[in-house]
């Protein structure tokens, strides 16, 4: 079984900030996601000064083995008196590995479901969206066993449902999210696709990944990538985190933050 760790590290540079987490963290670069907060400055002659911020996600670390038990004395069963069979316990997460790991598959939620298949349906009728709603639940997270519902939304002409680099759909998922979880009083995490765009976005993003990795590899210098929201920065994240040559890290604000793909 894995568990994933997270710290906030400070340093004088970007440099120093992350070689003081990966201390922390016992682990090494290839260990961990590296996510650039803060890049720090070093100010006008001292004024105005601070310090460079990062984030690490280990990607794994192993939990410590439980200490075995002492052997218990076992009964002889008398006639009157059988061994109770161990209660069924109820299966709330099962056991996985995905890339060599294990990891602890978390269900995705049924009631989420519905509520969201409630919402969806409703926000298509408004949009005057001719198009059938579809329900799935996707593979379990590489790095947290997580699922989630997926919902997909298939018909004639959806591209106006996308938009300009998934803008839109974003947009739409953003909004359904907090109906849901405004509905259900916490948090919702569901997806919402259209004709597969999600699926096929990230294969193209993966492909981005390891094409790029080569050319750092080849060259030896650090290439950054377009601005991407969250979760396309979190695939590139994940396509790279095993490759034994190169290392990725966030950095930028708002909605001009990229990955930088770094030679080790």
């Amino acid at each position: 079984m894995t568990t994933k760790r997270e710290i906030e590290v400070r340093g004088a540079d970007v440099e120093k900030a992350i070689e003081s987490g990966l201390q922390k963290l016992g682990v090494g670069r290839s260990e961990v996601i590296i996510d650039v907060i803060d890049e720090g400055s070093r100010g006008l002659l001292g004024i105005g000064s601070r310090e460079a911020v990062v984030r690490l996600v280990s990607l794994a670390s192993p939990e410590p083995a439980p200490k075995p038990k002492p052997a218990a004395k076992t009964a002889v069963p008398t006639p009157k008196q059988q061994p109770k069979p161990a209660p069924k316990q109820k299966d709330t997460a099962v056991a996985a590995k995905s890339n060599g790991r294990d990891v602890e598959v978390i269900e995705a939620d049924p009631e989420e479901k519905d509520a969201a298949m409630a919402v969806m349906s409703t926000l298509l009728d408004k949009m005057q969206v001719d198009a059938e709603l579809t329900a799935s639940i996707s593979e379990p997270d590489d790095l947290t066993g997580r699922q989630v519902n997926v919902f997909d939304i298939e018909g004639d002409d959806l591209g106006v449902l996308i938009g300009p680099r998934g803008e839109t759909l974003n947009a739409v998922q953003y909004l359904a999210r907090l109906m849901v979880g405004n509905q259900l009083q916490r948090r919702a995490t569901f997806v919402v696709d259209v004709e597969g765009y999600r699926k096929r976005r990230q294969q193209a993003l993966a492909r981005l990944a390891e094409r790029m990795a080569k050319k750092v590899i080849s060259r030896r210098r650090a290439v950054s990538l377009e601005p991407m929201p969250p979760h396309e920065r979190r695939i590139i994240h994940m396509t790279l985190r095993d490759n034994e040559e190169v290392y990725t890290q966030s950095s930028g604000e708002g909605k001009r933050r990229k990955v930088r793909i770094l030679p080790k």
